[in-house]
This record gives C-alpha cells, sequence and structure tokens, in this order.
C-alpha cells in the first residue's frame, strides 16, 4: 500500500491554522543590526501579523546559553563566523556574548511576543536539538512549518535538514530569510529547492486560510 503524501499538490496547497505553523528564527535584539541591514525585518512582521489574524501559531526559536558557558558548544571549527582562521590572536569563545536572561537574547520587539506564541530557548544551531519544538508542534498537529530567520546557511538550514528527516513538510519563505549574502543565495537557489518548499512572503501569504 502506497503511503499518500501530504501535501504532493506541488504548491498549490493551502496553509491552515490547524496544520501550519511559523517558526522565527534567532530574529533576536542582539541580531538587530543585521537583520535590519538585510531588510527582511517588515517582511517578517508582515508575515508573523497574516499568521496570527488566521490563528496559524508562532514559534519563536531564540538562542539561549548559560552566561558561564557549561551548555555551549564544544565542536571545533576552523574559522569564527567571518571565516577569520582561529589562532593565537584570534581565540574562540568559550561564554556566550549574552548570557541567559539578557533582553538582548529576546525576540525583536516589533513581533510583539505575548504568551499566545512559543518560546522556544535553543543550545544548539538546530531549532529541534534538545528543545520543546518538535513535541509542541506535534501536540498542536502541526505538519507544515513556514521557517524565516537567520542566519540561512547556518541555523535555518540546520532546522530545514532536521525538519525534513522528521518528515514535517517545510517552506523556507525567501525574503524572511537573511544572513552572507553569497551562501544565503546559494542556499535558497540551490539547496532548499531539493528539500522543501522556497516561497516569497505574499506568495505565503496569500495561502493561509484560518
Amino acid at each position: 500500500m502506497v503511503r499518500e503524501r501530504q501535501g504532493a499538490s506541488f504548491g498549490d496547497e493551502t496553509l491552515s491554522a490547524g496544520s501550519t505553523g511559523l517558526v522565527v528564527f534567532d530574529m533576536l535584539e542582539c541580531y538587530r543590526s543585521p537583520i535590519e541591514e538585510a531588510g527582511t525585518l517588515p517582511n517578517v512582521v508582515r508575515l508573523v501579523q497574516a499568521c496570527r489574524a488566521n490563528g496559524l501559531p508562532i514559534f519563536f526559536a531564540r538562542a539561549d546559553h548559560r552566561a558561564d558557558g557549561r551548555d555551549y558548544a564544544i565542536t571545533m571549527s576552523d574559522t569564527n563566523p567571518g571565516f577569520v582562521p582561529w589562532g593565537p590572536s584570534n581565540l574562540p569563545p568559550t561564554v556566550p556574548p549574552h548570557g541567559s536572561g539578557s533582553p538582548l537574547l529576546l525576540p525583536l520587539r516589533e513581533f510583539e511576543m505575548s504568551e499566545k506564541d512559543f518560546d522556544i530557548p535553543k543550545h544548539r544551531w538546530s531549532a529541534f536539538a534538545g528543545t520543546a519544538l518538535d513535541i509542541t508542534l506535534r501536540s498542536l498537529g502541526i505538519s507544515t512549518i513556514l521557517l524565516v530567520g537567520g542566519s540561512t546557511h547556518v541555523g535555518v538550514a540546520s532546522t530545514a535538514y532536521a525538519a525534513r528527516d522528521m518528515d514535517y513538510q517545510v517552506t523556507v519563505v525567501r525574503d524572511g530569510c537573511h544572513g552572507f549574502k553569497e551562501q544565503r543565495e546559494f542556499f535558497l537557489d540551490k539547496v532548499f529547492p531539493r528539500m522543501c518548499r522556497v516561497r516569497t512572503v505574499d506568495q505565503v501569504i496569500a495561502k493561509i486560510v484560518p
């Protein structure tokens, strides 16, 4: 017996309140400057408002580490985020720039996060790694996630890969993602279309129904 494939309409499906949720990844006060420079904030605010108006739940996945760094990632890499090699004059950090509880780790104030939204503190790149996201989505009957935020090639990609492997339907919202231009465009054009759907904010909003 062939299992029926959810959402096999190749882009013509609707996005309903009972089965779809919006995951906003690391759009935090500490990242305000690069987010504003990328120009994605108004787009995501508009999407958040459309989701709220139609009853789609919103999940704010946000970096959250102990100030002493005891839950910080210990995986070694060759360079820092700007691709400058680690070395004696450029040592890898052992504590986060902002500790848990800092107002700089809150979602951007423009989102007007409330108790109706879902706060998902995370300790690794993927919004699913060690968080309540998966169990919360499943308890709400959510099978499709809309994904925005950044960096596109880091946290958004990690979350999209994890969601895909857990059989969620994933739509990455192109004009709601930010990060380094070269990597962002490569993932949006050459990686994500192979593993999920890529749509604009306008295309997503047009498909939302209560």
